[in-house]
């Protein structure tokens, strides 16, 4: 029985836990609160993972450390990079291998489907952040200090699924109401299923293949808009057809100042108001993955 080491419990740690623990193999999940899915094989642990040393204690001897911690989206350029500086610390004290759960914010805008080599141009301060947060992993990779990967993912669907469309289109959808989006409700964008993106992680974090290391690969990708999203959620539940429109830069001022949330969406506009393809074929021809069945998705989000 292998052991894994898993910081953060979000849609996507908490799914990685579950299929590992499905499989047979013992899971420290660490979160500060010491939440996470119930399982004989996961033990949740409480711990903040800026404490490296104790990161370290609890990583030692294990097959794999997985990076899926999310903190506060408002306050990323002060709290990610010490976060990911730790756990990428505690990856090297134990040499274990080490795979980082990403995003699309730091390719920055593209006309042509993302792929894994497209050069990072980020145009946005949480793009820069994710940037330089992986290119600090990238350089001890090299250094030949530990072992890493990173998955990147589009935006999250499914179970445990925080993103706009979870915040922002879902819950109106199933209420029957007018759904204001952070984007144009016709324009076709990358969506990820929490579930696809953990098997990512897995396979990653198994291979003994050096070649893929030190590298990014895109999780399965959904490709849809918002709307068609919002009309298979409808079908799905019965409810009424959904309605969507864009957000304003005006609404979202005026929504920011109860809820910070909104004050962070104008940077990324470029993500949402123009199409956005990602190409993932490199991890389907090298593991065999490929996007779980969208209305699956949206029914397991539910």
């Amino acid at each position: 029985m292998s052991t894994h080491v898993i910081v953060g419990a979000g849609g996507t740690g908490a799914a990685t836990a579950r299929l590992l623990a499905e499989r047979g193999d013992r899971v420290r999940l660490v979160t500060r609160k010491g939440t996470g899915p119930a399982h004989p094989l996961i033990d949740l642990v409480r711990l903040d993972a800026l404490d490296t040393e104790a990161l370290a204690e609890l990583t030692e001897g294990a097959a794999a450390l997985y990076n899926a911690a999310m903190p506060d989206y408002t306050r990323w350029p002060e709290l990610l990079p010490p976060l990911y500086a730790s756990i990428l610390l505690a990856a090297e004290h134990t040499g274990v291998p080490y795979v980082m759960l990403g995003n699309l914010y730091a390719y920055g805008p593209s006309e042509a489907p993302l792929t894994e080599d497209t050069p990072l141009n980020p145009v946005s301060v949480k793009g820069r952040v994710r940037a330089d947060v992986w290119r600090a992993a990238l350089d001890a990779h090299r250094a030949g200090r530990v072992r890493v990967a990173e998955v990147r993912s589009g935006q999250f669907l499914g179970p445990g699924a925080v993103s706009s469309f979870s915040l922002l289109a879902q819950p109106k959808v199933l209420a029957g109401r007018l759904a204001l989006i952070d984007g144009e409700p016709d324009v076709p964008h990358s969506y990820t299923s929490t579930v696809d993106a953990a098997h990512a992680l897995i396979a990653v974090a198994g291979s003994t293949d050096d070649a893929d290391w030190g590298r990014a690969w895109h999780a399965p990708a959904i490709s849809a808009t918002p709307r068609e999203l919002a009309t298979r959620l409808a079908a799905l539940t019965g409810s009424p057809e959904p309605r969507l429109e864009a957000l304003t830069e005006r609404e979202m001022e005026l929504l920011a100042v109860s809820v910070p949330f909104f004050g962070e969406l104008p940077e990324m506009a470029y993500m949402s108001h123009k199409p956005l393809h990602v190409d993932a074929t490199a991890i389907e021809k090298r593991f065999g993955l490929r996007a779980e069945d969208v209305d699956e998705v949206l029914r397991s989000g539910l």
